[in-house]
């Protein structure tokens, strides 16, 4: 269990990063349709746990900040969608109940 991808929110945002390499906010935003200071507090929460890697920049005079989710991010991801499968795996029909 990964307490940092416990939130559904966080857990969207990574979900949204490893579909791409690197992300802006506002896509970001768009993606996970919650209030920008709500997604900023999440971002910034994921930074600090070293799964996200943030960059600003320009794009001419307007700021851009885009997000990219870094190899502690996916392993994160990996072991967090482990530990979700073995906790669903007994109330889950076997295969041959299903067929």
């Amino acid at each position: 269990m990964d307490d940092v991808l416990l939130s559904k929110v966080r857990l969207a945002i990574v979900m949204e990063l490893l579909a791409a390499d690197w992300v802006s906010f506002s896509e970001l935003g768009r993606a996970t349709e919650v209030t920008a200071g709500n997604l900023a507090t999440h971002l910034a929460r994921l930074v600090e746990a070293g799964y996200v890697k943030e960059r600003k920049s320009f794009h001419g005079r307007r700021p851009l900040t885009t997000y990219h989710l870094t190899a502690a991010g996916k392993r994160a991801l990996t072991s967090h969608a482990d530990w979700l499968a073995r906790m669903v795996a007994p109330i889950r029909p076997a295969a041959s109940e299903t067929a």
